[in-house]
Order: C-alpha cells, then structure tokens, then sequence
C-alpha cells in the first residue's frame, strides 16, 4: 500500500462536498493542499466567486475562518478540531492519507495484527491501544492479480475504525484512477521565482470518490475529487492564516470553544 503512492508527498485539486447530518444536506465547492503527513489546507467557494471559508493546519495549529459566521476559530491540528470543521472524525494525517489513497494504520504490535484472504480481498484486522480496532480492506490494480503478491500495488477499498465496539468511521474509497504531478507556481508578473514541485514526478492512483459514514453522529460524507494532481507548489504560508478584520475569534479545542476578549 505504501509503495503504491511513495511518489505522492501531497496532492492538490478541487473537489465537492456532499454532506448529509442534523443540520440537514449541505452541499459544497473545495479547492484543497494536502503535504503529508499533517499539512491541510480546505478553502470553500461560493459558486458565485470568493471564499467563504478556508481550513488550515499545518501540523500543530489549526486555524478555520468562516466568513459566513464572521467567526475564526484556532487551536491545536488535532481531531476534534478537523471535525469541528469537516465534520469527519479523523486527525489530519488520517484524512491526508485517505485523500491521496491510503489507509492510516492504528498502533499496534505485529501480533496484533491479522492479514487475511477474503471474498475477494486482502482484509487486514487489528486490534489496538484502548479497546481501538480497525479493519482494511485492499485489492490488487487490475494491471497486478497475475503478479507475486510482493510485487502488487494495492488500492484501499474500506476502512473501518471502531472503539469498544462502536464505530467511529467507516471510509469507502471508489473510482480509482492515475493522478499526474502539479506544475510548478509561477508569478504572472514575473517578480517572484518560480515554485517547483514539492516531490518527484508522480502518477499514483488516487481515489476519485470517498465515502464516510459516522453512524453514531448520523452523518453520511461524500467528498469527489475532480481535478487533481500530485506534489503540487508548497509555499511558507499556505497552511497557516490571521484572522480577518470584523470577526470573532475564539479558541478552539477538545473541550470546547472559548470567547477570546
């Protein structure tokens, strides 16, 4: 699985946001950076043009402005913050690695860890720290069932998490096709050196269509990706923003969101 997209160091694209919840269907445009491991970056448009609200992490501090809101939340790049966000309850090398078609692994000892051949499909099992368990599912790419299994590429069909028995996220990961690598950034004006590539030349299979369900928050997330490409341009701000005049700022964490005076 990892060899199958050790090109990639991160992908850029637009995609569309379908989500279904309590508050109702909500249906969005994303242009998005993603720079494995940790490094996010999620702008939503307005069909009509302008931004109506950008994600940003990079690593350790999340930002998210909504302009809809007039708000700007920060904190730490953790999970309940990229869920504050996204909805999905993953933490953002999760959904890093899952955008660009990979399954994150739990901690575990090898013991621990069961791989086996399943109608149809390696199916790897494991069991984690505090009662965490995970299930992945993989197939061969159409050009590999013929070859040894140690020279196959794999696409991540399912991912499964749970805890004591309650699933936290169920990821399905559809229409897999070869992506090709960003082109450099280049200053119109001609006053700033050009961006290469952040990473070598890539066309890894990506997932065109992930699926997640949170059946105990009764949500259901479509994310399609249209156009997008490998290894794109990383410049020193991207993941990183301030707040905009005219909003309210209020930190943001696991316990909670706080008024900032």
């Amino acid at each position: 699985m990892r060899a199958s997209v050790a090109c990639s160091r991160g992908l850029t694209g637009e995609g569309t946001f379908d989500y279904l919840g309590d508050e109702g269907r909500i249906r969005a445009k994303t242009l998005y950076v993603v720079a494995r491991p940790t490094r996010l970056r999620f702008d939503v448009v307005n069909p009509l043009g302008g931004v109506l609200s950008t994600l940003t992490s990079d690593g350790q501090s999340f930002a998210f402005s909504d302009l809809r809101q007039r708000q700007f939340l920060f904190g730490p790049a953790d999970e309940c913050n990229i869920e504050q966000a996204l909805k999905v309850p993953v933490p953002p090398e999760a959904l890093g690695e899952l955008l660009t078609g990979q399954a994150p692994i739990l901690v575990h000892t090898p013991e621990r860890a069961r791989l086996v051949w399943e109608s149809g499909a390696y199916v790897l099992s494991i069991d984690s720290d505090h009662d965490a368990a995970e299930r992945v599912s993989f197939v061969p790419r159409d050009a590999d069932w013929g070859r040894p299994w140690q020279e196959q590429r794999l696409r991540v069909q399912e991912v499964l998490v749970s805890q004591k028995g309650r699933v936290l996220y169920e990821a399905r990961l559809e229409e897999h096709g070869a992506a090709s690598t960003a082109g450099p950034r280049v200053d119109p004006d001609g006053l700033e050196a050009d961006v290469p590539p952040s990473g070598p030349s890539c066309d890894a299979e990506v997932p065109r269509r992930l699926r997640f369900e949170v059946p105990g928050a009764g949500r259901d997330i479509v994310f399609i990706q249209g156009d997008v490409r490998h290894n794109p341009p990383i410049t020193p701000d991207l993941f990183r923003q301030s707040p905009p005049a005219g909003v309210h700022v209020r930190r943001s964490s696991c316990g909670g969101i706080e008024n900032i005076p």
